[in-house]
């Protein structure tokens, strides 16, 4: 059989994506197994060490023994940028390929995975901290929605693919304009002029948004039942320091730790550990925040016309077992006619 290729030089992989709460991570284990392959993780918080029960990361009994590449091996200190993970991602499945085994992309980070699927390279752009400080203050000032309007005048199909309260991203895509006078989006489009190393097949699950919102509801009843409460006041606590100025985080959640501190399922619940909510407020906040996040990446997703929407009909019927099982089945017709695995 062949696992690595589909007639041509490029690598043939296997991206499982979508929403939050939408089944990627039993998918593609589901497909690992069946078909010999290991998963690469694609998702902006799961890199973080003991971020586990907020990130969804997935048990050792979800992952059934399928290798599971880039969860869960960066410090919350560390800063992760999409470049650090398009280079490592590129490295995970080039050794999974020559293992003879398929690489799987798994993860709901859009950026992440168009970014690498689409051999997006990204030039070194030298910082101009001063320009980062003016438009920090901007924001302090004006909001982080002004900021993102500034951008949107500039380079509206980068701030289209942007949440105002990712400031730092925001002032990131501000900053390559400033410093190159050309628009991210610009460059992103420069850098396509080299082919893809990979012919993926594109696979996401696709539930009717009020079963995606019960599930999401779900989610986080069980996320508390596991331990959120605990692991988000741990994190609160281990990890203050001095003053932010980002409107987005506490005053006591450390600089150094700003992007992790963005996670959802910490940052809608440090009000309660600021003894400034109740804690069934910051349910109800953490429980539309996933909702409001899950709606951004089906918007992103559903922009891309290469993606398989895999859709059971009368998902009210089926059982939880019995609509994966078909889910499977039609990804499984799909991998064989693509990836020429019969």
């Amino acid at each position: 059989m062949n696992k690595g290729e589909i007639g041509t030089e490029k690598i043939f992989t296997v991206v499982v994506c979508g929403a939050t709460a939408s089944g990627k991570t039993a998918l593609a284990v589901r497909l690992a197994e069946s078909f010999n392959g290991e998963i690469i993780g694609a998702d902006s918080m799961q890199v973080y060490k003991g971020m586990d029960i907020a990130t969804a990361k997935p048990t050792v009994e979800e992952l059934r023994g399928v290798k599971h590449h880039l969860i869960d091996f960066l410090e919350p200190h560390e800063p992760f940028s999409v470049a650090d993970y398009v280079d490592l991602a590129r490295e995970k499945i080039a050794e999974v390929a020559a293992s003879g085994k398929l690489p799987i992309i798994a993860g709901g980070t859009g950026l992440y995975i168009n970014s690498l699927i689409d051999n997006i390279e990204f030039p070194e752009i030298k910082a101009d901290m001063t320009f980062r400080k003016e438009m920090q203050s901007l924001a302090n000032e004006k909001g982080a929605a002004y900021l993102l309007e500034k951008l949107r005048e500039i380079d509206p199909v980068t701030a289209e693919a942007l949440h105002e309260n990712n400031v730092k991203r925001v002032i990131r895509a501000l900053e390559v304009f400033h410093v190159t006078g050309k628009t991210m989006s610009e460059l992103k489009e420069l850098s396509r002029l080299e082919p893809s190393p990979y012919e993926p097949l594109m696979l996401a699950i696709d539930f009717p948004r009020e079963k995606l919102y019960e599930r999401i509801d779900k989610r986080v009843n069980e996320m508390l039942n596991s331990g959120l409460l605990a692991e988000a006041e741990s994190f609160f606590a281990a990890h203050r320091g001095e003053p932010r100025h980002a409107d987005s985080l506490p005053s006591n959640v450390e600089k150094s730790h700003a992007t992790s501190a963005q996670a959802i399922g910490y940052k809608e619940l440090f009000p309660y550990f600021n003894e400034e909510a109740d804690l069934s407020e910051c349910i109800a906040n953490l429980k539309q925040s996933t909702k409001n996040y899950a709606k951004r990446q089906l918007t992103w997703f559903k922009k891309d016309k290469r993606i398989h929407f895999l859709k059971v009909e009368n998902t009210e019927e089926a059982g939880e077992n019995e609509f994966f099982e078909k889910i499977f089945k039609k990804a499984e017709i799909l991998l064989k006619k693509y990836g020429n695995l019969i």
